[in-house]
């Protein structure tokens, strides 16, 4: 498997994770790998109720914590995803939400340099 499939696979997996897990999958969505990191970038996820809530800093607050909370209760569940498409062991998993672009970003990193994997394949 080359870097952009594995790159393709995993946009796949997070976008089904979002979906399925919290309920709304983004408009678009990127994965890049870099050294043992997985970094993907998740574009147009916010529902338009969601939009609305975070006009304010309270809503800001309310939003952050609720999606912070859901995400955490879920991350079992997406690394034995990225498990499914490439056996490594995770290490950490980090999520944030720009409420200002509308954009999530998931930085994954393991235990394996995934880039020197995947070149001797």
């Amino acid at each position: 498997m080359t870097k952009g499939q594995l790159e393709a696979k995993i946009s796949e997996a997070v976008s089904r994770f979002e979906v399925e897990y919290m309920g709304r999958g983004p408009k678009a969505i990127r994965t890049h790998i870099v050294n043992d990191m997985i970094i993907v970038r998740l574009m147009g996820f916010l529902s338009p109720s969601e939009q609305k809530l975070t006009d304010n800093p309270q809503g800001i607050e309310l939003f952050k914590k609720m999606r912070t909370s859901l995400f955490e209760g879920g991350r079992e569940y997406l690394e034995t995803l990225i498990n499914d498409i490439i056996d490594v062991a995770v290490i950490s998993t980090h999520s944030d939400i720009s409420t200002k672009t509308g954009e999530k970003v998931i930085i994954i990193t393991t235990d394996t340099n995934l880039e020197e994997l995947v070149s001797r394949k």
